[in-house]
């Protein structure tokens, strides 16, 4: 396995594209660097708002029978739809998850990018999905999905990372192991004893839950009262530094 990895975008799924993503644009100081007209083909809508390199997405279903219509009605809305991650092939990744019985659910190539997406029923929790730009391995260069100028909407004012992703499960640790083997990074424990995978630029922190869902989003922000204030203001519910929006948590740390 190639040791190159990173974090390259979070997806999240709404029965609408807006008010969700103009709420976060609002809320989080982000600004929509492209909407994909590629997923229509898949019956969906998408907008993608970079935070710092990572990439934010919402995308949302206009037609019956898609698979983001689907997993809308399996988790009442709640939960992250899917974590794509960079790397320098990912088919080799991909056939390393089939060796372990993790299906892949569709191959994306639109040169020069290339994806592998497994099936989220295997991955357990959310979608997984491996892609590589000939050229870009420099996180500020070339990522089609996100259009051609995606940096020129970088804005760092109120929102300068997206630095921890929580996921639920009713057994954490099986989870943080299934989705460690599958990504190619081992186990570890976080600060509050939680299991953990750490990339790069991210870490992906497993919690007791309910279900397998990608439940939350951790965001470090320049003022948390401003930005908590802001979601007030969409009447959002605010509880702590923390609110609900795009089917998860957005939490605020300094």
């Amino acid at each position: 396995m190639a040791p190159y990895i990173r974090l390259r975008q979070i997806c999240l799924v709404s029965a609408g594209i807006e008010p969700v993503t103009s709420d976060i644009a609002e809320i989080m100081g982000l600004r929509v660097c492209y909407r994909d007209g590629n997923v229509a083909k898949y019956g969906l809508e998408n907008a993608l708002l970079p935070v710092d390199t990572i990439l934010l997405e919402v995308v949302a279903p206009f037609q019956p029978g898609t698979a983001a219509g689907r997993f809308i009605e399996k988790t009442g809305g709640r939960g992250g739809y899917m974590a794509i991650f960079c790397c320098d092939d990912p088919d080799a990744r991909g056939k390393h998850a089939n060796a372990m019985g993790v299906r892949t659910a569709n191959v994306i190539t639109h040169a020069p990018y290339h994806g592998v997406q497994l099936h989220p029923r295997d991955c357990r929790a959310a979608f997984i999905e491996f892609n590589h730009t000939d050229g870009s391995d420099d996180v500020l260069g070339p990522y089609p999905p996100a259009g051609p100028d995606w940096q020129k909407s970088i804005r760092k004012n109120v929102t300068q990372a997206l630095t921890e992703v929580e996921m639920e499960s009713p057994a954490p640790e099986a989870l943080a192991e299934h989705w460690g083997k599958i990504i190619g990074i081992p186990m570890s424990t976080g600060k509050g004893g939680d299991p953990e995978l750490r990339l790069p630029n991210a870490s992906f922190r497993f919690v007791k839950g309910a279900s397998d869902i990608m439940s939350g989003l951790t965001f470090k922000v320049g003022d948390i009262a401003k930005v908590r204030d802001a979601a007030k203001a969409k009447r959002h519910a605010v509880a702590g530094d923390s609110f609900g929006l795009g089917g998860v948590t957005f939490r605020l740390v300094a």
